[in-house]
């Protein structure tokens, strides 16, 4: 409970807009929560991330209730790292290329992370000097079979990996023990549902 004090004609002028940007960052710390407490229960070493499917000029306030929600905010802007993804890769001639290129255009203080498919294109990008690969759209066996050929390939502990795209409530505890670092999820912010917040004066 809030408890505020002041003129009633500023605290009725501000009260829609308050109580929407509550109601809408409650809802998403607490759809946070309820992921992340039953990702940890798989495995108490995960992270639960928020991704870049945020609500135009919220982004900042999302991104925040995320965190308050246990959460992991990703990257709050584009500077944070690089990030190449599929579409990027259609600009390079392969995945080697793309991350080579990243290396020597960006800032050593600068992580990169690359998005890739498939077990083949983890590795290459792994060899290549990534420091994050992010499996997108891989099913949790598909994730352990790629986890076992970094492994094998003495890559694993090279690099952090996160697992992106077809996570949901009922499923994340699978995807948490797969051994990913990091689980991230579109629905944290696209899809929370608003908490119901009023404003009563006394």
């Amino acid at each position: 409970m809030f408890i505020l004090k002041g003129s009633s004609r500023d605290i009725l002028i501000v009260e829609r807009t308050s109580l929407n940007l509550l109601s809408r960052m409650s809802g998403i710390a607490t759809q946070t929560k309820k992921y992340v407490l039953a990702a940890k229960k798989a495995n108490p070493k995960i992270r639960v991330a928020a991704t870049r499917k945020t609500t135009p000029l919220l982004a900042y306030f999302e991104k925040k209730a995320v965190k308050a929600g246990g959460g992991d905010s990703h990257r709050m802007s584009l500077e944070d790292e690089v990030l190449i993804k599929n579409n990027h890769l259609k600009l390079f001639k392969n995945v080697k290329v793309a991350v080579e290129t990243a290396k020597k255009e960006t800032s050593f203080a600068n992580k990169i992370e690359i998005e890739v498919g498939n077990t083949k294109d983890a590795l290459i990008a792994a060899e290549a000097g990534v420091d994050i690969v992010m499996l997108d759209n891989m099913n949790p066996s598909e994730i352990k079979k790629t986890i076992a050929v970094l492994e094998k390939n003495k890559m694993r502990d090279r690099i952090l990996i996160e697992a992106s795209g077809g996570v949901t409530l009922e499923n994340i505890s699978e995807y948490a023990k797969t051994g990913v670092d990091v689980i991230s999820v579109g629905a944290l912010t696209h899809s929370a549902p608003a908490l119901n917040i009023n404003l009563r004066i006394k």
